[in-house]
């Protein structure tokens, strides 16, 4: 094996392109493979609340904090918790909060910047193997290379994954169905001053809506429903009808979020990896993100993500690499399994008191709250 690794990373996601970023950054040689045809052959999902000891650091560690000023949002921090009769149950505009939202979109965009042409778009991973002491790695598109290290950051369904463990994700009990409110602002305004800037959740038992402010006036709104799935189950389509006949008792304001939207609907089944997960270490393979610790989308795993990214660069750039890769991963394994234990109470809890109290508010006598929803 060579004094500094030949380094495959797989997967352009956040933690992929911010470990190649710093690896590019420190003059360290990679490849970056991505699955995608092209930077824009898909769109990359909602907003992120960047956590500063976490994925604000991770992008200070690259140079790129400034780039990411210029993309983030601290006017829309805030948070609005409603039971489903309409009543507000906590509000905070997140004015004193340093977790700014940006769009996902956006932060690919100023990761792709900075690694011009760097990107192998179009390697989809089929197939990986050990063979000697290197990685092979065969794609979709017929190529077939070796590398001596092979960085996982090929997501939730991780082909790399099965060259350390047998643990396969784990349907998490929810499934979300997501629609768009577009140009919020003019075309729903009393739906924008119910949003606010932020994130509006609405809950009741195991059914919760969310409705979070992306840029450009847009809404995402989610549908979070119980269901159980198999291993790799699609979660059953289902329409805009279908959905207001979950929530068909709900305050009529809330209601709206649905019946507004978008027709489009798409089903997001929520997968996970046991909190407690842990592999045995190999010199060759390693993974970051949600290859290596799938969770419930409660606002730490892209956080938690670029944070591996970081740690795992300088761990590659230190002088014992080999050693300094193992002790990494005792920390982000410890560290992700705290974080997944708490998203998969929070997005799967029953209570809202419980989500109250998370969420800073007062859990007492949650039931006679009697402020009302902003008037229509």
């Amino acid at each position: 094996m060579s004094v500094f690794p030949r380094i495959a990373v797989v997967g352009a996601g956040p933690a992929g392109l911010l470990l190649a970023c710093r690896l590019h950054r420190a003059g360290r040689p990679f490849t970056l493979f991505e699955a995608d045809a092209a930077a824009d052959a898909r769109a990359q999902g909602g907003m992120l609340d960047l956590h500063a000891e976490t994925g604000q650091a991770a992008l200070r560690s690259a140079g790129l904090f400034e780039d990411f000023q210029r993309w983030a949002r601290y006017e829309d921090q805030g948070t609005r918790l409603f039971d489903a009769e309409g009543r507000l149950l906590l509000e905070d505009d997140g004015q004193a909060g340093d977790r700014p939202e940006i769009d996902r979109g956006h932060l690919r965009d100023l990761l792709l910047a900075a690694l011009p042409g760097r990107v192998h778009w179009g390697h989809a991973l089929q197939q990986a193997s050990l063979v000697d002491e290197e990685v092979e790695l065969r794609f979709g598109n017929g190529d077939v290379q070796r590398f001596d290290l092979v960085v996982g950051a090929d997501g939730a369904w991780s082909r790399l994954r099965a060259l350390l463990t047998d643990v396969r994700p784990l349907h998490a009990g929810i499934s979300l169905y997501e629609l768009s409110l577009a140009d919020i602002d003019r075309a729903h305004p009393q739906l924008s001053a119910l949003v606010g800037h932020g994130t509006l959740i609405a809950k009741r038992g195991q059914y919760t809506l969310f409705a979070q402010r992306n840029a450009d006036a847009h809404v995402r709104v989610y549908a979070s429903l119980p269901q159980v799935l198999g291993e790799g189950e699609l979660a059953p389509s289902l329409s805009r009808a279908d959905l207001l006949q979950h929530f068909a008792d709900w305050h009529p304001d809330l209601r709206r979020l649905i019946a507004e939207a978008g027709d489009a609907v798409r089903p997001w089944p929520i997968y996970r990896l046991p909190p407690e997960h842990r592999w045995v270490h190999r010199p060759t393979v390693t993974l970051i993100g949600d290859a290596a610790h799938l969770m419930p989308p409660a606002g730490e795993g892209a956080n938690l993500a670029l944070r591996d990214a970081a740690d795992l660069a300088d761990a590659l750039c230190s002088h014992d690499w080999h050693a300094a890769v193992r002790a990494h991963e005792q920390t982000m394994m410890a560290r992700a399994e705290v974080a997944a234990a708490s998203a998969q109470r929070l997005l799967t809890a029953n209570s809202l008191a419980y989500l109250l109290e998370v969420l800073g508010g007062d859990t007492a006598d949650v039931g006679d709250v009697a402020c009302a929803v902003p008037s229509r």
